[in-house]
């Protein structure tokens, strides 16, 4: 089964994170059959036998690994190609256009949060636009207020007070188009 790893806070290269090589080799020295760094923002596809209970396993190995390794402790979102693929199928910014949007969003949150209804549809200062809840994700656009643009993934983690991170809707697409 194929699945996406969403690493919150991880780019590879940059401080205590690994190179794209050490972080395939992560996965599959924890029991990944197959391991693909995607861009540089710590979101690997992989393949793994046994389903989802064997994904989190594999995670759980490639968190402790980069703690061990690299000091690296953040948060992992876990997603099937499968679900991303139905995500990206059901187009949900589908007619929202203008020249003050900045990009679109998902933000992929944390196992433990509460998606009720009624939540609010903006942050506080208007520059982030929430278009979806899901149970697991928030799609969302944003634009520039000023001189810096609104952050969905800091929207999110205030809202449910839980780490959360987020993608551009361009990179879930691609994603799902290569290892979909």
């Amino acid at each position: 089964m194929k699945f996406a790893a969403f690493f919150r806070n991880l780019n590879l290269g940059h401080g205590n994170a690994p190179s794209r090589a050490v972080l395939e080799d992560l996965f599959l020295q924890a029991g990944a059959e197959a391991a693909a760094s995607f861009q540089t923002n710590g979101t690997v596809a992989f393949n793994a036998r046994g389903g989802t209970r064997r994904a989190r396993s594999i995670l759980r190995g490639v968190q402790a690994a980069l703690q061990l390794q690299h000091g690296f402790v953040e948060p992992v979102f876990l997603r099937d190609m499968a679900h991303l693929a139905a995500l990206a199928a059901s187009d949900p910014f589908r007619g929202i256009a203008g020249d003050a949007i900045y990009d679109f969003y998902v933000t992929f949150l944390h196992a433990d949060a509460a998606v009720p209804l009624g939540l609010p549809v903006t942050n506080a200062r208007g520059d982030v636009h929430v278009v979806a809840y899901a149970p697991a994700e928030m799609m969302s656009f944003n634009h520039l207020r000023g001189k810096s643009m609104g952050n969905p993934q800091v929207f999110a983690e205030t809202l449910f007070a839980l780490p959360a991170t987020t993608r551009t809707w361009g990179t879930v697409c691609r994603l799902v188009d290569k290892h979909g």
